[in-house]
């Protein structure tokens, strides 16, 4: 007699959360960001990321089918975590109750509370970045140009207000949002030499402080 062959629809084991249920999924998804984010794409394994997310390997290959679609789906998620702070940014720029300098401010801000909600992005960003190819372009494509579309026009108009600065939008844009997500990301590197760590919302409330004081 054939065994029925073992499928992503078999039951799983007692105890096991389903990936079914939007709470299972998003958990699966955080962990994979994690691991993706310290190992990088190749040395990552879906085993290793189901053995993390306390799952059945063979739930990541039903839903998501492979390695690469899932790191897909993590990149979609981090899209979804980030659209508010995008929303915010778009709607600053047509709100008259703030000068152009103090809606780049609120635009940091928005940037700030993301980073500190999820501070592992920026680790799974500097992971991915450093690849080439087409992971590369979908990040650019996904995640940096949407950010770059409605934040530099902010920069942009503060500059042409005489409120910052001039200086190319680009880069003063990359070395604030590339300085705060490692800051944050890499927060453990500073606890060799500071306690500021330690103290969750001390950090957040000095990094803020130091942000608007750059754009000042």
């Amino acid at each position: 007699m054939n065994k029925t062959p073992k499928t992503g629809g078999a039951p799983r084991r007692r105890g096991r959360p389903s990936a079914d249920c939007a709470q299972g999924a998003d958990n699966l998804l955080r962990t994979a960001r994690r691991i993706f984010a310290l190992r990088g794409y190749e040395a990552a394994s879906v085993r290793e990321i189901a053995r993390q997310a306390d799952v059945d390997p063979a739930l990541i290959a039903h839903h998501f089918g492979s390695k690469e679609a899932l790191w897909l789906a993590v990149v979609e998620q981090i899209k979804v975590l980030m659209d508010p702070m995008l929303q915010t940014a778009s709607a600053l720029r047509s709100e008259t109750s703030l000068g152009p300098r103090q809606r780049v401010e609120h635009c940091m801000l928005s940037f700030i509370d993301r980073v500190f909600e999820h501070p592992d992005i920026g680790i799974f960003f500097s992971t991915a970045a450093t690849g080439e190819g087409e992971r590369l372009n979908v990040l650019v494509d996904t995640i940096v140009r949407p950010f770059h579309d409605v934040c530099l026009p902010l920069f942009s108009d503060a500059m042409d207000a005489g409120e910052l600065h001039r200086c190319e939008p680009a880069l003063l844009f990359s070395v604030l949002m590339n300085g705060i997500s490692k800051t944050v990301a890499y927060a453990h590197v500073m606890r060799a030499v500071s306690t500021l760590p330690d103290d969750p919302a001390r950090f957040k409330r000095e990094l803020t402080d130091i942000t608007l004081h750059l754009l000042r």
